[in-house]
């Protein structure tokens, strides 16, 4: 048995066919099928039904990809264990970040951070939280960025910064005349939200179900941009609500139309995220570090109390 025939059977398995699973791994598909079968031959088992399309693993081959993936992650940290002896930060790292997060963030930090670690290359995907979630534990994400808690058991959490909600509230609107609202006024019939899927979208309809129940029947024009959503509010359709990093490229003339709510004010968590393997730990220290340091500057709030997706609350000043 070989690390390398283990990497193969993972890869099989979450492609479900062979010749995807031999693209993935640079190898020709003859090379890997030759590789599984002997790994079948010499443990005396089937890993994958093969009259099935797509291939199935069958159920000792569940359990034996539950075992390969831990010891694939505990090889992979030997050489972790040496580059951080050596002092190295580099190599490949492959970032999800979610995206109501993506267009604000990234400028932010990824300019210092190349510049300041050149031996990293980094593989940045747009993805939403759910996608990011299995990528993670199937180790095709070293770490990602996303809204928390998640509280997944296998996933651990690093905050990176609290980012209050800020109203967008157009000339014509119930709400234009007041100078902070407060989470009371909020009413989820006259909400413009980013469409179904986005975890900042359930964070909003979190905030509104403390007063107020959701009716999923009710109509609702959702889009899938904060910018989409200014232009519909500036219609007259409604008000919406942005993330304060958001609000930083607001037009100087639409300015007006933010409205910040009193402390404390609702607000996302969002953390640095990566699995409770620990891989790449040098790498994950020294992005949190950047992207902490510079949000800081950014964001200075004091009283917020947090949304989560989950749609718990809490406080933190």
């Amino acid at each position: 048995m070989t690390i390398t025939q283990l990497r193969y059977v993972l890869a099989v398995a979450e492609h479900q066919n062979f010749t995807k699973a031999a693209e993935k791994t640079f190898v020709t598909q003859p090379t890997l099928s030759m590789q599984i079968q002997k790994l079948e031959d010499e443990l005396d088992i089937q890993i994958f039904d093969r009259t099935k399309k797509p291939i199935e693993l069958t159920e000792v081959g569940k359990k034996l990809v539950q075992q390969a993936r831990n010891i694939v992650n505990e090889s992979e940290r030997i050489q972790d264990i040496v580059d951080q002896q050596k002092g190295f930060i580099g190599g490949e790292f492959k970032l999800g970040v979610i995206p109501t997060v993506m267009p604000t963030l990234l400028p932010m930090f990824l300019n210092t951070f190349i510049k300041k670690y050149p031996k990293i290359k980094l593989k940045i995907e747009e993805l939403n939280t759910e996608t990011i979630i299995q990528r993670l534990l199937d180790g095709h994400l070293d770490a990602a960025i996303a809204a928390t808690p998640l509280e997944h058991m296998h996933i651990k959490e690093r905050v990176l910064y609290y980012e209050p909600f800020v109203g967008y509230i157009p000339p014509m609107h119930r709400l234009n005349q007041k100078k902070k609202i407060d989470v009371a006024d909020l009413d989820i019939d006259d909400m413009l939200l980013l469409e179904d899927g986005h975890c900042f979208r359930d964070g909003i309809i979190n905030l509104c179900k403390i007063d107020k129940n959701y009716d999923d029947d009710h109509f609702q024009l959702e889009s899938g941009s904060f910018e989409t959503l200014v232009k519909l509010a500036n219609e007259g359709l409604g008000m919406t609500l942005l993330p304060y990093l958001h609000t930083l490229d607001i037009k100087d003339d639409e300015k007006h139309n933010l409205h910040y709510f009193n402390e404390p004010s609702p607000a996302r968590e969002v953390s640095l995220i990566y699995n409770k393997s620990e891989l790449k730990m040098q790498i994950i220290e020294v992005l949190h570090n950047t992207i902490a340091g510079i949000v800081k500057g950014a964001i200075t709030f004091q009283n917020v109390q947090i949304i989560s997706p989950l749609g718990k609350i809490k406080s933190d000043s």
